[in-house]
């Protein structure tokens, strides 16, 4: 047997909506004689007044009243607006019918010859209709959100913010059967025990007591008017007290009258670098692609995507993308196979570097002519923390790429290497520098395959770079870390490397050095003070930096110290060895020593051991051998304080 709110609730659901308005219009109807009657026993009137006046007077003033008001609620549509959405405008329309009702009974009561009311009788009859009617409405919706909401599980909402937001929020909430708003938080010490929209106001500082108190769900931020980043940082703290958190722009914004926060345009990443863009066309760069076999190793990472992408504006006949990780192998075949132009193979091949048959097996299937070897595990915290895996990867990995191009007759070797390999700081460093030594050492005994090195500095946006990490910390709302207050970095755009790669890919087909790797180093312009790209990227998304001169400001600049490992400052050359220009200005070539067959062959050696044997001790007295000792990261900041830079 139903229970009488199922009951209820299941003849509610039943109605019509004609039925429903009929039921509020009969409501409506029924209110003017009882507000009639009431009227009377407020004015004292029963005896010897209205009760004893003709019968027939009494029924010629309640039979205009209740056609008047059959008249107003059905033209003002009182029967037709819901009860959920029954608020200020709801109210308004029930004040304009009891006052068309008050208007046509001070017409009628003046029919019989003794009048039965003054008109200051009629205006408490009009009041009394007015609070009756809205009275039995809201008394009605009450029930119904009782009836409609018994036995349904409602999230319990927590609003922060009191203001105009907070409140359309509770208004808006209220008629949501599933959502129930509980309270108010506001920082303003005035709302503090107010009662608001029919909701407590409390301070933040019980947010902990009242989410546990009342079972708070989530807690909804309903303050559009702070930045961002203060937002962000209420949300992690309310999100440590073990609650869901959600925050709500203003309602004029969600409707136009404003720009969305996830709509806020970041800055051009080369806005950062003060320097000139490079211009889309490269002359000839494309001479030497177009019709070849390519592959790229390391094809899913930031620069082996761009040069893939690049690449293929070249119209190579089939294009190699060699990865070891499947999901960036995956993302980046899927974009590729979308807009690769028509008679371009594009062949993705999963595999690692430090596989030799792997990686003879995608050249010779393939047929490949030119290599650009881009694999290589780069994030400096990382390798130093796992230094034997970074050595095999970027050293053996290099050798077993480099030395199966050259036994199987590639056209071209390109290795991809970094400013990190000068004087290197750190195991990442000396890695890539041993990689550039062991190519150096193949191109002496190679005939048939030319070898190449390109060199540079950071690139904005490659992942580890510290332009994504500032824009996630930036959108957390801070604070920003940095290392060092004096620390630089050479930075250039993804799409600039990229090109300037390829570009210098094809002098190496040019040169005409016999059995001697060139060295390549792009022009990074002036080292970037990474404080400066720091506040940079913190005003260009529209906020203010936090420090002693502006202590109210939106996001904090922290610093936390160097590293193990890493500089203050990178350098492009070894110090005391020219650049010569080419016939690129962005483009130059260095000519640095490096060591002879013998000695590349007895450093192979000991790091193969040392990867063989698990022993990190081996491999960094190796690294101290033939690169140099690695200082620790007091060291390199008093020693880089003024760097010798070549560019």
């Amino acid at each position: 047997m139903k229970s009488p709110i199922r009951y209820a609730y299941s003849w509610v659901i039943d109605l019509s909506r004609e039925q429903k308005t009929f039921i509020l219009l009969l409501v409506d109807l029924a209110l003017i004689p009882i507000s009639f009657y009431v009227t009377t026993l407020i004015n004292g009137t029963i005896s010897p007044g209205l009760m004893m006046a003709d019968p027939s007077d009494t029924a010629i003033v309640l039979g205009t009243m209740i056609f008047a008001g059959l008249v107003a609620s059905l033209g003002l549509g009182l029967p037709r607006i819901k009860l959920n959405a029954y608020e200020q405008k709801g109210i308004l329309r029930t004040a304009a019918f009891a006052t068309i009702v008050g208007m046509a009974g001070g017409v009628a009561l003046h029919i019989p010859a003794e009048p039965l009311w003054s008109w200051g009788v009629l205006i408490i009859f009009t009041m009394v209709l007015i609070i009756l009617a809205v009275s039995a409405r809201i008394t009605m919706r009450s029930i119904l959100v009782d009836i409609y909401t018994s036995g349904l599980e409602r999230q319990r909402v927590l609003i922060y913010g009191a203001g105009q937001t907070g409140l359309q929020l509770a208004a808006a909430l209220g008629t949501d059967d599933a959502v129930e708003p509980v309270a108010f938080v506001d920082d303003n010490p005035t709302f503090h025990k107010l009662t608001v929209a029919g909701l407590p106001v409390h301070a933040p500082v019980r947010i902990e007591e009242l989410i546990k108190e009342k079972l708070i769900n989530r807690v909804v931020l309903a303050m559009p008017s702070i930045s961002r980043p203060k937002q962000a940082r209420i949300a992690r703290r309310l999100q440590d007290v073990g609650c869901e958190v959600s925050v709500l722009p203003s309602f004029a914004t969600l409707v136009g009258e404003g720009k969305l926060l996830d709509q806020v345009q970041p800055l051009n990443p080369s806005d950062y670098l003060n320097r000139e863009d490079l211009d889309d066309a490269l002359p000839g760069v494309c001479d030497i692609y177009a019709g070849r076999s390519i592959m790229i190793t390391g094809a899913g990472g930031s620069i082996g995507s761009e040069l893939t992408r690049q690449v293929l504006r070249c119209a190579p006949s089939r294009i190699v993308l060699f990865e070891i990780s499947e999901f960036a192998l995956y993302q980046l075949n899927r974009e590729l196979l979308e807009i690769a132009p028509p008679g371009v193979e594009v062949v993705p091949v999963m595999g690692s570097v430090t596989d030799p048959d792997g990686v003879r097996r995608a050249i010779q299937d393939n047929k490949i002519d030119i290599i650009f070897h881009a694999a290589a595990y780069k994030h400096v915290p990382l390798v130093e923390q796992n230094k034997l895996a970074g050595l095999r990867n970027n050293v053996m990995g290099t050798r077993i790429v480099a030395e199966a191009a050259s036994d199987l007759e590639v056209s071209h070797f390109i290795l991809i290497s970094t400013d990190k390999a000068v004087r290197p700081s750190n195991v990442m460093g000396a890695s890539k520098r041993f990689a550039e030594l062991l190519v150096q050492d193949l191109a002496t005994r190679s005939d048939k395959t030319r070898f190449a090195m390109v060199r540079f500095g950071n690139v904005l946006g490659s992942s580890g770079s510290v332009v994504p990490l500032f824009e996630e910390q930036i959108a957390r709302g801070g604070p920003v870390t940095l290392t060092h207050v004096d620390v630089t970095r050479f930075f250039m755009t993804l799409s600039e490397a990229a090109r300037l790669v390829l570009l210098s890919g094809s002098y190496s087909a040019r040169s005409d050095s016999e059995k001697m790797a060139e060295v390549y180093v792009l022009d990074m312009g002036a080292p970037v003070p990474i404080l400066r790209l720091a506040r940079q990227m913190i005003e260009g998304a529209g906020y203010t930096v936090c420090d002693a001169a502006n202590p109210d400001g939106d996001i904090e600049i922290i610093i936390t110290g160097l590293r193990p490992g890493e500089k203050l400052h990178e350098q492009l050359t070894m110090s005391g060895h020219a650049l010569e220009h080419t016939v690129h200005p962005k483009i130059l070539r260095a000519n640095e020593p490096y060591l002879s067959q013998i000695e590349v062959a007895a450093a192979l050696k000991s790091l193969s051991r040392a990867i063989e044997e698990g022993d990190e001790s081996i491999a960094s007295d190796t690294i101290n051998r033939w690169i140099g000792p690695l200082p620790d990261s007091h060291e390199t900041s008093v020693q880089d304080a003024n760097p010798d830079t070549a560019t």
